[in-house]
């Protein structure tokens, strides 16, 4: 049999198949990418260029411990230390000024010496930014999530504040207390009553913080939604108004304008939990926000629904996506997480103040806007926000390390929102051109 012609399509090139990015390339590309290189530059300046500060640490010596400290010569304030401990053993340190020798009643004894630290490299101001950046960030979540629809949240530090109200009012009725026997009460069930354990207080904490902050949320989406007026203008009065309700709880029912007395298990049983040294609670719940926030965005038909309707409300609303629906769950969401971050700040710091997160809008939308989510919709992920939350921080921590005054933090968060803006729009400039 003679062999068969050669077809056009044997004598075609045959196309090689891409060769697969490298990770390291894809790693650069992503959005986060460069906010992470931002955020490792500043600590570098601020670790180089922040100087030292002094550190108190307490040694306890045990009975037989004795210690020897010599001046180092050529310096006025610099000791080499020496612990000798009773079985023998010795720790040598040294201090930035005289070390002082304390005892008690108990007959216990203990070496407080001073050493000069990295002012921002120190493991303590670092918890100390994670942990400032965590209320922001668990909003800025939400938040993303709002601007990715096109839409914006003003409420959130007011939803924050009444949040924190209520649950702090909540918490104060479940200290321990004194109860005198009554008529209705029997003398045998009279007395001090306990503090509410922390298998109750936190559950309950927890639970009504993030339930009055999703109503306000909800009340935020149904707003919007149902009477179609812009969210700046609906989100600005809810500001407002939430404030006012934020100020009368608390001085109709107390008299006060801040609400404490919470029971331990709380506070220092759960929110200031010490774990190796630091108070690393808040943190954690950043952590877990921003897993589930990029879960949902990233891995579910509801964070594509919310992409669609900010890249184009109108071809979703023709592609059968419940634009209505979708919108009053992710202002319920952000108002939640708000309600959330009020819980993590009444657990951290023992209280709620009326005038609790003032100006977090400004600080929440500076973090989601730094962090990549684009004002005109569509674009925005929960670890931007995360990454902006604590490039936030470090602008904050930054002013006081190098001893900048306060007064020119609205300064400097305004102006980083607007050089955020701009790279957007040039970045979304350079796009369109290159798709022309």
């Amino acid at each position: 049999m003679p062999p068969a012609l050669a077809t056009t399509d044997d004598l075609r090139p045959k196309a090689t198949p891409p060769k697969p990015r490298p990770w390291w390339r894809s790693l650069l590309g992503a959005q986060e990418s460069g906010l992470i290189l931002v955020i490792l530059f500043m600590m570098l300046a601020l670790t180089l260029g922040g100087g030292t500060k002094p550190q108190r640490t307490i040694f306890p010596l045990a009975p037989g411990d004795t210690f020897t400290s010599t001046l180092v010569s050529g310096t006025s304030d610099t000791y080499t230390l020496a612990i000798t401990r009773a079985d023998g053993s010795t720790q040598n340190l040294q201090s930035s000024s005289r070390p002082r020798e304390a005892g008690a009643s108990d007959g216990t004894r203990s070496l407080s010496i001073t050493r000069q630290v990295n002012a921002f490299l120190d493991p303590a101001n670092l918890i100390l930014v994670l942990k400032d950046a965590s209320f922001i960030a668990v909003i800025a979540v939400g938040m993303t999530a709002v601007i990715i629809l096109g839409g914006i949240d003003l409420s959130v530090g007011s939803i924050y504040a009444l949040a924190a109200i209520c649950g702090a009012v909540l918490l104060n009725a479940m200290q321990g207390q004194l109860v005198a026997a009554t008529p209705t009460l029997p003398a045998h069930r009279s007395g001090w009553m306990p503090d509410a354990s922390v298998f109750l207080a936190v559950p309950l904490g927890l639970m009504v913080c993030t339930l009055v902050g999703g109503l306000c949320g909800l009340a935020n989406g149904s707003m919007v939604v149902g009477l179609r007026v812009h969210p700046f203008v609906i989100t600005l009065g809810m500001m407002a108004a939430l404030r006012g309700v934020t100020i009368l709880i608390p001085k109709e029912l107390m008299g006060e304008q801040s609400v404490g007395g919470f029971p331990p298990s709380y506070q220092d049983g759960f929110f200031r939990a010490d774990i190796a040294g630091v108070q690393p609670v808040p943190i954690f719940f950043m952590l877990i926000v921003a897993l589930v926030g990029w879960f949902i965005l990233s891995r579910t038909v509801f964070g594509r629904r919310t992409y669609a309707i900010g890249g184009n409300e109108t071809a979703a609303r023709y592609a059968g996506v419940p634009v209505g629906r979708v919108k009053i769950l992710v202002y319920t969401i952000v108002g939640a997480l708000a309600g959330l971050s009020g819980a993590m700040y009444i657990g951290y710091f023992g209280a709620a103040e009326t005038g609790a997160g003032g100006g977090y809008e400004l600080q929440v939308i500076a973090a989601t806007v730094i962090g990549g989510a684009s004002l005109s919709g569509g674009r925005g992920t929960a670890i931007g926000a995360i990454l902006g939350a604590i490039l936030v921080r470090l602008i904050d921590s930054g002013m006081v390390i190098l001893r900048i005054p306060q007064d020119y933090n609205q300064i400097v968060m305004g102006a980083a929102i607007i050089l955020a803006v701009v790279v957007d729009q040039a970045k979304s400039g350079l796009s369109k051109g290159k798709r022309g």
